[in-house]
């Protein structure tokens, strides 16, 4: 399919891509994918054509994007793991902001996090720091979107918080659990996203919602709207990471790591500036609460199965007691 004046947004068929590129289409763009997952089910049927991301071919990752208008970035990855690591997907952004450049794309709209620093002691943050810098002097027009911490259908965090409020007596924070936070509805991101796409100014947005919670609020929001209004027990870091680290064992996945939990602690998903988002996370809670965490959303399946649609992987390995149901 040969297409002029599209617009490629990487991950179409993810969570925060996905949105993204269905905005575009609803306006009548054409859209194209980059994407490590080419087989997975396609819910958009032929209207967006998926490319593999060829970070290890320069030329074919650049051919690939000449005639694109606007690059929408969304390539990361959450935490370390043996098959894939920070400071590889650092290496393969570079390689796509050069290929970007090299195929004439006007603009790009990037997906950074809140408060990223080059000096962070923690590695997302130094990396997504090091990013914002590499675009800026990349001399492409460009958008960088700074959000907390995302939520909306097929989301891992909240979905997550809701099923152990679902299966547990109690739910442990580590510390007070008085850190801050500002979740924006994936589909406000992806609004934030189009709109910068149609800019040509550079500029860098916090892409945060209209609430603030402390994560002991988060929590109780959750739980309240759900119908498990769980006691919630705070917990030393040393005891709450063996706890969560014995959890994720169990489940054959991540459920969270050092980093994100010192990230929390440290106040990184908070910062002083005028909301974004228009969804409030406590009313959407409450439109979800029936389904809401009604099954674990795993991080590490979703990377695994390559095939099935992004939303429709849960758990790999079930707590005792529990009846498994295909999901």
């Amino acid at each position: 399919m040969a297409l002029k004046h599209f617009h490629v947004v990487t991950g179409a068929f993810g969570f925060s891509g996905r949105r993204i590129a269905r905005r575009l289409l609803d306006q009548g763009l054409n859209v194209r994918t980059l994407t490590n997952s080419p087989h997975r089910a396609n819910p958009f049927g032929e209207q967006i054509e998926a490319f593999p991301f060829h970070f290890d071919n320069p030329q074919k990752l650049a051919d690939s994007l000449r005639g694109a208008s606007v690059l929408y970035n969304t390539y990361w990855v959450r935490f370390n793991h043996r098959t894939f690591t920070h400071a590889a997907a650092v290496d393969n952004t570079h390689t796509l902001f050069a290929a970007a450049r090299e195929a004439g794309v006007r603009r790009i709209v990037h997906i950074s996090i809140t408060n990223p620093s080059e000096d962070s002691p923690l590695e997302y943050f130094r990396a997504k720091a090091r990013l914002e810098r590499a675009l800026v002097e990349s001399g492409l027009s460009y958008a960088i979107l700074r959000p907390a911490l995302l939520f909306g259908t097929d989301d891992i965090l909240i979905n997550n918080i809701a099923w152990m409020l679902r299966r547990f007596p109690v739910f442990g924070v580590l510390g007070g659990g008085h850190d801050r936070l500002q979740p924006i509805h994936v589909d406000d991101l992806a609004r934030l996203a189009v709109e910068e796409g149609g800019r040509r100014a550079n500029r860098i947005v916090e892409a945060i919602g209209p609430e603030t919670f402390t994560f002991r609020q988060l929590v109780r929001t959750i739980g309240r709207s759900i119908g498990r209004p769980r006691p919630i027990v705070s917990l030393p870091p040393p005891l709450g990471m063996a706890a969560v680290w014995l959890l994720g064992f169990w489940l054959g996945d991540v459920v969270i790591t050092r980093q994100e939990i010192k990230g929390l602690m440290a106040d990184l998903l908070y910062t002083n500036a005028p909301p974004a988002g228009r969804t409030k996370l406590s009313e959407w809670v409450a439109r979800n609460a029936e389904t809401l965490g009604s099954r674990y959303a795993s991080e590490l399946g979703r990377r695994r199965d390559r095939r099935r649609a992004y939303g429709s992987i849960s758990r790999r390995r079930w707590l005792p007691g529990q009846r498994q149901a295909s999901s």
